[in-house]
């Protein structure tokens, strides 16, 4: 498991005085509200202040305490936004971190070797797992749904699934 779990990428600058754009990887920009400081992923001895954030069409315009200027803003496009791990929501039964779930094995309830998640599509209605199969050259896709992910296990790196028709086509 990570230690440390992304909460945004800075994609630019807002204004003269410092403010950066920020795409959230969150289910909510909210969550920015409870957080009074964010690290940068790839320097994780600076942190960040949140002096103040405000959502404008699924973008976070951010304030941090340390950044001024523009100048100093700039050195921070593209660069991802953390926080330790026990500092995230605590999620609901059954619910994972995208982080978790990529890099499981996939198993059928036989036990069959399926392949292994290497990303999920958040298409709304429900999230897909992108499977790079061991079986066939083509990627699987597999619905997060309870009737065919029929157990995660975080712990020991695997989920078990109900093969359904088409699904390994």
């Amino acid at each position: 498991m990570y230690k440390y779990l992304q909460v945004g990428k800075i994609v630019n600058t807002f204004g003269l005085k410092g403010e950066v754009k920020v795409i959230p990887l969150t289910d909510s920009p909210d969550r920015f509200s409870e957080l009074n400081y964010v690290l940068l992923e790839d320097n994780l001895s600076q942190k960040l202040t949140i002096e103040r954030y405000r959502v404008k069409d699924n973008i976070v315009i951010m304030k941090f305490r340390e950044i001024s200027s523009i100048d100093e803003a700039l050195k921070l496009k593209n660069r991802f936004l953390v926080i330790e791990r026990e500092r995230a929501k605590k999620l609901p039964e059954d619910t994972y971190f995208i982080c978790d779930i990529i890099g499981l094995e996939v198993y059928d309830l036989d036990g069959r070797k399926l392949g292994k998640v290497k990303d999920v599509l958040q298409t709304g209605s429900n999230d897909v797992y992108i499977c790079q199969s061991y079986i066939g050259k083509k990627d699987l896709l597999i619905p997060a749904l309870k009737d065919i992910v029929k157990e995660v296990n975080i712990e020991q790196g695997y989920m078990k699934i109900k093969v359904i028709e088409g699904l390994l086509d």
